[in-house]
């Protein structure tokens, strides 16, 4: 199967409109398949030299890919988006291989990321600038946008497809070139993406992708070279603290989109019935790998018993199994180091007094990082699991008596990516749009994410937004000109 999929790929670095094979000291690493731990791929270990030749490449075109009309720009991200649909089996069994979400989860990833190419197709044609009126008759004041230069992507490994488009569609249509570096988790899919735009045309050089198991070796060239003037990060906080500091000196754009501590929290007078669902949907979205994934549950004292029964039931009945085999709906955490983090929250909880509503865990008798989901309740803020982001099938309950009491502890949290609420109370909702502080809200809706809506936190979850009308802006400069001398 490996070989079937990785057949039309080069299995190379994307340099300048060229697919280099070897490296300068001929390093390689392999990619393994989270559901059996067998390697799938041997790619060549990019490192310091290749990306500063992917900066020199995009230097070269990018003055003339600025110069393209929004038309051109948008037509080639339609092209792109048309082209990944067409071959959604294959980019989704790619996903499944290297990060081992089940195959419905990595189809619909294939979907949503195209629609990204889709949105900012539109977008770069509205990329608009305006006349303001000016205080004096003899001048005229014009604000003109203009793309800020190269650019740099440094993505994660839970989403692969999706992560990078909601970079690089942005950064194509603001006129932009990208050098996307992929996590060394999950490559293949970004080099796949490179292969869909290669085919689409895009100009040599205005697209790289360097991989490499060194992700040091690869950012720091891109975070000290003055060429590079924006840049984009999903991962850790600490990570975003690290490329901050790094992004100083030169005095970089930088989007951060880091961690998250999301709260879910369960009025009385929710749907119980719909919270369920909507607990279902965030938390186990690729295996609970998500940085919006529901991290912490309040649930109303009254209806506590209710909701977790309800959720338990839910999660007790989803098949756990290799990404591909059929009616599987919850894969393997991406490695053993996942694997021991979640357990490590689960004891931790059980240890300070947490009781198993669900009682799952890791699979003994698996090759695969494979972990069952768990629910716990008589939980409290003490405990890691509510403290730090889990990241896998785990949900902690704990019980809040008032709107105040649990808008401050839900608010309690250095982090502030999304949050989810469910309630039938209208005036609620208005009062929770206000107080809590988070850049997301789900209010009823237990998936947020959409190429139309600005996805970005606050506070520790870092600044900048992907996707929206606000998107672009990241990659675009206002230019304010001032003409004299208008009337003779």
């Amino acid at each position: 199967m490996p070989g079937d999929l990785l057949g039309d790929l080069p299995g190379d670095l994307l340099i300048g409109g060229d697919w280099v094979s070897r490296v300068t000291d001929g390093r390689v690493f392999e990619v393994t398949d989270p559901a059996t731990g067998e390697v799938v791929a041997t790619l060549p270990d990019g490192g310091a030299a290749e990306t500063q030749a992917a900066i020199d490449a995009a230097d070269a075109v990018r003055q003339s890919w600025a110069g393209t009309t929004a038309l051109e720009r948008s037509a080639l991200l339609r092209d792109a988006a048309q082209r990944m649909r067409a071959d959604t089996e294959r980019l989704a069994r790619l996903i499944t291989l290297e990060q081992g979400k089940p195959l419905s989860e990595s189809r619909g990833e294939v979907a949503y990321a195209a629609s990204f190419f889709d949105w900012f197709a539109e977008e770069s044609r509205r990329v608009m600038g305006s006349m303001v009126p000016a205080p004096r008759r003899d001048k005229r004041i014009l604000v003109s946008k203009r793309p800020v230069g190269i650019t740099a992507a440094i993505t994660p490994w839970n989403f692969p497809a999706a992560a990078i488009a909601r970079k690089l569609a942005a950064a194509l249509a603001a006129g932009c070139p990208m050098i996307v570096k992929p996590s060394e988790l999950t490559p293949l899919t970004a080099l796949a993406l490179g292969r869909v735009f290669e085919d689409a045309g895009l100009p040599a050089g205005v697209l790289s992708v360097v991989v490499g198991s060194d992700p040091a070796a690869v950012a720091g060239p891109l975070m000290s070279d003055f060429r590079v003037r924006a840049v984009s990060f999903t991962g850790s906080r600490p990570v975003g603290e690290l490329l901050m500091r790094q992004a100083a000196p030169s005095m970089k754009r930088i989007t951060l989109e880091l961690g998250g501590q999301a709260p879910f929290i369960v009025f009385p007078d929710a749907d119980i019935t719909a919270a369920a669902d909507g607990a279902v949907a965030s938390k186990m979205r690729n295996m609970g790998q998500t940085c919006v994934c529901a991290n912490r549950f309040y649930v109303h004292e009254h209806v506590a018993g209710e909701f977790q029964e309800a959720l338990a039931e839910r999660l007790r009945s989803m098949p756990v199994g290799n990404g591909f085999d059929d009616g599987v709906q919850i894969g393997p955490l991406i490695n053993q180091d996942a694997v021991e983090k979640v357990d490590a929250h689960v004891d931790d909880a059980l240890r300070g007094g947490a009781t198993l509503v669900l009682e799952g865990g890791r699979d003994a008798g698996s090759s695969g990082h494979f972990y069952r989901p768990v629910v716990l309740s008589g939980v409290t803020e003490s405990m890691r699991v509510v403290q730090e982001e889990t990241f896998g099938p785990v949900s902690p309950i704990m019980t809040f008596q008032t709107e105040d009491e649990v808008v401050r502890r839900a608010n309690a949290t250095e982090f502030g990516l999304a949050a989810y609420c469910y309630t039938r109370d209208l005036s609620r909702v208005f009062r929770l749009v206000d107080r809590l502080e988070f850049g997301i809200l789900g209010i009823n809706d237990g998936v947020v994410s959409t190429a139309e809506g600005p996805f970005g936190g606050v506070k520790g979850s870092g600044f900048g937004r992907e996707g929206g009308t606000v998107g672009i802006d990241e990659f675009v400069d206002s230019v304010y000109v001032s003409i004299g001398n208008v009337h003779d």
